[in-house]
């Protein structure tokens, strides 16, 4: 079986192909490409590999690029650092997912399931196709912000809350700054991945990661403390609480 990583982690790309070789000893590794030009030079001037493992988000963009200009009909399993919602997409193609740090097991899973639906003869083709729409929407991952005369990028992990303030929307971060926005919260709600964020009420959006306490505040509201917020309490809205719950419990 012939293989191409597209990894742009040293690490990460030696590590899958030590368990590559663990696994088969047949596998044959054609080339490693560590970026979106790499990948779209390679694949146009040479014959498509078995199966390709690709990590979705490299140093000079996401990978999804890469079949914007080049047309790739080989099976893709592909990699990431994070368990974003649209990857979830994956659980109902053939075609699979690994999240990092890859281990053993689960390589071998996948592996055993492209087996499986390889010796099938699936129309890859189409399939591949099928994930690329479901995951054509992608989550903003950093903002960069305008501070005095310096520009500052921040994760968007790094984000505890997003609010408004005297109509004016901000961010704060886990070590408790605070930076203003020019995004309004309904805009924000659109480009940040909702398994991360929650807007609680009007006012005030979330990170599940940040979030201290919850405390019944009524028989049909709850109160929130976060890291490095503000005294002030954070009331999730009577209308939302049911979802909020459900959020948390997921």
């Amino acid at each position: 079986m012939k293989v191409v990583i597209v990894e742009d982690e040293t690490l990460a790309a030696e590590k899958l192909q030590r368990l590559l070789e663990q696994l088969d000893s047949n596998i044959e590794i054609l080339q490693v490409l560590e970026s979106v030009e790499d990948a779209v030079n390679w694949f146009s001037g040479n014959a498509l590999p078995d199966l390709i493992f690709m990590d979705i988000q490299l140093d000079d963009g996401i990978s999804f690029e890469i079949f914007d200009a080049v047309k790739i009909e080989a099976p893709v399993i592909f990699t990431t650092a994070y368990d974003k919602y649209a990857i979830r997409a994956f659980k109902v193609n053939s075609v699979d997912y690994l999240l990092k740090p890859i281990e053993l097991e689960s390589l071998e899973s996948a592996i055993s399931k492209f087996k499986k639906v390889f010796l099938e003869n699936v129309n890859f083709e189409a399939k591949i196709s099928q994930v690329f729409k479901q995951l054509s929407k992608s989550y903003k991952s950093r903002f960069f912000i305008k501070v005095g005369t310096k520009y500052q990028s921040i994760q968007v992990e790094e984000i505890c809350a997003f609010f408004v303030e005297e109509r004016n929307t901000f961010l704060r971060t886990q070590k408790g700054k605070t930076y203003d926005l020019d995004n309004s919260l309904e805009q924000l709600q659109k480009l940040i991945d909702p398994n991360l964020f929650f807007r609680i009420n009007r006012n005030y959006m979330v990170n599940i990661n940040c979030i201290d306490e919850i405390i019944s505040y009524s028989t049909s509201r709850l109160k929130l403390k976060i890291k490095n917020g503000t005294n002030d309490d954070l009331i999730v809205s009577r209308d939302k609480v049911s979802e909020f719950k459900r959020w948390m419990d997921r």
